[in-house]
């Protein structure tokens, strides 16, 4: 049907259903919800008061023990949308011999910290660092390849705690395998005397792991499996 128009156009008006019409009124309060949620940036004030935790890393290289402090901020706090999020580190020992370096660590890692985004990269690179001279065995038989490895794990520790990160651990069942094959395997070892004391929670002659780093390798059911973490080299 063709419609003829005698007069001027002077104005218009596009006809929408009323669901369009909600979502065009949702977008506006969408965005300011958006803009409202606290985001972690580098130009964040820091508060007059945060919260933390405090780690003790002993370590056969000094006679005084390290304390690393993690601060954290809540953000959007009494929100759906509140989080914690690590805001600043302070590394403290009666150690004075690498007061350098620890406190430009400190620093550096504060202001990653603060940059905001996803900071849990930190935790695998200092894991990775290795001392030239040779790391150490830390209580229970775990491998630290050096003193800045032993920073990035209490680092992983924290963001595990907090929820920024996820801890990897086995299963029930597997938890109940391995503990079945470990008791076999202490059962029939010739290394294992009633009076023997180990230094570790795994047999004496285990070895390390490269998964964990932790003296846990035993030769079980003709494959080398860690106890701690279940690598296998067969699978």
């Amino acid at each position: 049907m063709t419609v003829k128009l005698d007069k001027k156009i002077v104005g218009y008006k596009v006809v929408t259903s009323s669901n369009d019409e909600a979502i065009l009124e949702a977008k506006p309060a969408a965005s300011e919800l958006e803009r409202s949620i606290e985001q972690m940036h580098e130009n964040l004030s820091r508060p007059e008061e945060l919260h933390g935790s405090t780690y003790k890393v002993k370590t056969p290289l000094s006679d005084h023990a390290l304390y690393i402090t993690i601060n954290d901020i809540v953000l959007n706090h009494g929100t759906d949308h509140e989080q914690r999020r690590p805001f600043e580190i302070f590394i403290n020992s009666k150690n004075m011999d690498q007061f350098q370096w620890v406190v430009a660590l400190t620093r550096v890692i504060s202001a990653v910290f603060r940059k905001g985004g996803d900071c849990t990269f930190l935790a695998e690179e200092l894991k990775a660092v290795f001392d030239p001279q040779g790391g150490y065995f830390k209580r229970g038989g775990k491998f630290m390849p050096s003193l800045v490895a032993e920073i990035g794990e209490a680092i992983e520790d924290h963001l595990t705690k907090i929820g920024m990160m996820q801890s990897p651990e086995l299963g029930e069942h597997q938890k109940a395998i391995l503990a079945e094959k470990r008791a076999e395997y202490e059962a029939a070892s010739t290394f294992t005397t009633p009076a023997a004391k180990p230094s570790s929670s795994f047999p004496e002659s285990a070895q390390l792991c490269h998964k964990c780093m932790t003296k846990a390798v035993i030769l079980m059911d003709g494959c080398m499996t860690c106890l701690n973490c279940g690598d296998s080299k067969c699978g």
